[in-house]
């Protein structure tokens, strides 16, 4: 369900289809599997990951590694946040050195978390290359990061918040809010 102020950019179905289509896209790119590993930003970006870790290893019928990657202490608006954050877990069980790594996250949208994400990915190792997977690219960059695979790119304003939201069935949809 949305509320009053807020529009359904994709639904459930579609975000499906949208992880599907991207999975093919990613794997069509794929030269060498065994060095290839999903990493997910926690929170929106891990849910992602394993959409589209379920549907690679669909397709080229084997299990890619999959890990988890918090970045709350690599942000650069950390003072901003309050007083407590919420921390995730990062779970990067495998070695991630000389890796081709697929990094996923939910919206792109000023660079800066994927700025956070890289700089914690490096402090786990030295990857031979980073793909950027997101399901939506809403513009107004500030730092100069491109994803290589996108789901959907949306014209948005400043005073508008896209986000992955859970429904109470599991499912997730992105929900385009104004801001007050």
């Amino acid at each position: 369900m949305s509320q009053p102020d807020e529009e359904i950019v994709l639904t459930p179905a579609q975000v499906r289809q949208t992880l599907e289509r991207m999975a093919r896209e990613l794997d069509a790119d794929i030269t060498r599997p065994e060095k290839r590993v999903v990493v997910g930003i926690r929170r929106g970006g891990a849910v992602l990951a394993q959409g589209i870790k379920a549907h690679l290893d669909r397709l080229r019928g084997m299990s890619f590694p999959i890990g988890f990657l918090d970045i709350t202490f690599y942000r650069d608006d950390l003072d901003t946040i309050g007083p407590n954050p919420v921390v995730g877990a990062t779970d990067l069980a495998m070695d991630i050195d000389d890796k081709r790594i697929i990094l996923v996250d939910d919206v792109l949208f000023t660079g800066r978390t994927i700025r956070a994400a890289l700089n914690a990915l490096f402090d786990f190792g030295r990857p031979e290359l980073v793909d950027l997977a997101v399901l939506v690219d809403r513009g107004h960059r500030q730092l100069p990061i491109q994803p290589r695979y996108t789901g959907q790119r949306l014209e948005t304003g400043n005073r508008e918040s896209i986000k992955l939201v859970e429904l109470p069935n599991g499912e997730h949809q992105v929900v385009r809010r104004v801001l007050g």
